[in-house]
C-alpha cells in the first residue's frame, strides 16, 4: 500500500522533472551496483558498439523508470495523446483497414509503456481495445500498480496461457490488435535459440506464430523519448519482413524477427534498455 501511495504522489509531478530526476536515478544505480554495470558492458560488447553508449544509455533507463508512477498512475481523465507526435501512423491505419488484424512490435527501445497506451488511447475508440498478454509481477507489491497501469482505456489484457494466445488469436481474426515484446526472454518450452547481436539468445515464437496463423499485419513500433515529457511514435512495416506463410520453420522466422529488431536498435542504441539480461537462460514454468 505505501508503495501506492508513493507512486500516486510522484504521478502529480511534472513527467519532464520526473525524467530529469531519472537521470540521476539512473547513474546512482551505475555506481552502486557493480552488476548493472557489467550487465551493460557485456552488452555492448557482445554488440559490437562503443564505450561511449553507455553514457545515454544510462541516463535513458533512469528516466524510464521515473516516468512509471505518471505512466501507471495519473488520473484516469488524464490522456497521453497531447504529448505524442506520430511518425507512420498512415502504415498502422492500413493494416486494420486490411481487416486481418495487426500485430505491433515494440522492443525495449525507448517508451514501449507509452507507446501502447497512446497506440489504445488514439485507436480504442474507433478499432476497440488493445489486447495484450499480461503477466502479473513476481514482487507482490508491484502486483496493484502494474495491474492498475493496464486498467486503462483502450487496453485489454490477455493471461499468459494458452487461453490467452487463443484470446489474441480470437482478436486478430476480428480484425483488432496486439502488441508484443520481441525481445523478452520466454519461459522455456515457448522459444528457439537464434542469433541476436552476434550471440544466441533464447527467442519467442509466439510472434511468429501469431502472425503464421492469422495473416496479420506485423509492424515495427517505438516510442521515442524527446525532451520535457514528450515522444514520438515511430511505426512502419518489419525490415525483413516477419514470414507468414505456415510452412516456414520457427527458427526462421525467429531470426528474421530478431534481425529486424537488431537493425532499430542499432540505429538508436542510446534509446535501448542494455541491461537487460537477454542472453539468460530460460525460466521453467509448468
Amino acid at each position: 500500500m505505501w508503495m501506492s501511495f508513493i507512486f500516486r504522489i510522484l504521478a502529480r509531478l511534472p513527467l519532464g522533472l520526473m525524467q530529469s530526476v531519472g537521470a540521476a536515478l539512473g547513474w546512482l544505480v551505475w555506481v552502486l551496483s557493480p552488476r548493472y554495470r557489467r550487465q551493460i558492458h557485456d552488452n555492448l560488447a557482445v554488440a559490437g558498439l562503443p564505450r561511449s553508449v553507455v553514457r545515454e544509455a544510462v541516463t535513458t533507463a533512469g528516466r524510464m523508470v521515473a516516468e512509471l508512477p505518471w505512466l501507471w498512475m495519473r488520473p484516469r481523465n488524464e490522456g497521453v495523446l497531447g504529448r505524442v507526435d506520430w511518425d507512420g501512423i498512415d502504415h498502422f491505419e492500413a493494416g486494420m483497414r486490411a481487416g486481418r488484424g495487426v500485430i505491433v512490435v515494440s522492443p525495449h527501445l525507448g517508451c514501449w509503456e507509452m507507446g501502447a497506451q497512446a497506440l489504445a488511447e488514439r485507436f480504442g475508440p474507433t478499432y476497440g481495445p488493445m489486447v495484450a498478454m499480461f503477466r502479473p509481477p513476481r514482487k507482490s507489491w508491484l502486483v496493484p500498480l502494474v495491474t492498475q497501469s493496464r486498467a486503462r482505456p483502450g487496453l485489454q489484457t490477455a493471461p499468459t496461457s494458452m487461453a490467452g494466445i487463443r484470446q489474441l488469436v480470437r482478436a486478430l481474426r476480428a480484425g483488432g490488435y496486439t502488441a508484443l515484446l520481441p525481445d523478452q526472454v520466454p519461459p522455456e518450452g515457448q522459444g528457439v535459440w537464434a542469433p541476436w547481436m552476434g550471440r544466441d539468445a533464447y527467442t519467442m515464437t509466439l510472434l511468429p506464430r501469431l502472425a503464421q496463423q492469422t495473416g496479420a499485419t506485423v509492424l515495427m513500433c517505438w516510442c521515442e523519448r524527446q525532451a520535457a515529457g514528450r515522444f514520438t511514435m515511430h511505426i512502419y512495416p518489419m525490415e525483413p519482413a516477419l514470414p507468414t506463410q505456415p510452412d516456414v520453420p520457427l527458427e526462421e522466422a525467429a531470426r528474421l524477427m530478431n534481425q529486424a529488431v537488431e537493425a532499430v536498435v542499432r540505429a538508436h542504441p542510446e534509446q535501448y534498455l542494455w541491461g537487460y539480461a537477454r542472453y539468460k537462460q530460460p525460466r521453467h514454468e509448468a
